[in-house]
């Protein structure tokens, strides 16, 4: 509604249909969000890792950051929070020492068959039936949106904070 008049989606222009859609995305994250924490007990974000983490078992964190096309930091965060909860487990590659490899524990199982479809996965799943040339141009367009508002940083997992930058006096101990 604008001032009193309603304006159907037919009456928008273009700029206005975008908004409209971007408004409507950000709602069925929240939603999803919700749900995850209702029905599983986590937050979308963990909701996606612990997916990724039941279709491949033994992932490292630099793998499960590729699955989840997010930097390690922010993934780092997530893992962290499910292993204190007790969903992931951390634990040496058996056959290199040197390397940690992450699964769901009995309880993030239990969690995942639990929770609500992944928001993410649909968004990916629904991006990858768009035809090849309108999937590459959707997303030109939308990095320019970006760019143009500053939006330049990569950005944490849904609904998650922002890993904390550590400061000088942080280096010093």
């Amino acid at each position: 509604m604008i001032g009193n008049q309603t304006i159907s989606f037919l009456q928008m222009n273009d700029g206005h249909r975008i908004l409209q859609g971007i408004r409507r995305l950000f709602r069925q994250l929240r939603l999803s969000d919700r749900a995850s924490q209702q029905l599983a007990g986590v937050s979308a974000a963990q909701l996606f890792v612990l997916s990724e983490l039941g279709k491949t078992p033994d992932m490292s964190l630099g793998e499960l950051a590729a699955r989840t096309v997010t930097d390690q930091s922010s993934v780092s965060v997530v893992v962290r929070r499910l292993v204190e909860a007790g969903l992931v487990s951390r634990t040496r590659a058996g056959d290199d020492a040197r390397r940690l490899v992450l699964n769901l524990t009995r309880a993030g199982r239990a969690a995942l068959k639990k929770a609500p479809p992944v928001a993410q996965e649909l968004i990916l799943e629904a991006v990858d039936k768009l035809p090849p040339a309108e999937r590459k141009r959707f997303a030109d367009t939308l990095h320019k949106i970006l760019d143009a508002i500053g939006a330049t940083e990569s950005a944490p997992m849904l609904f998650e904070d922002e890993p904390r930058r550590r400061k000088a006096t942080d280096d010093r101990a």
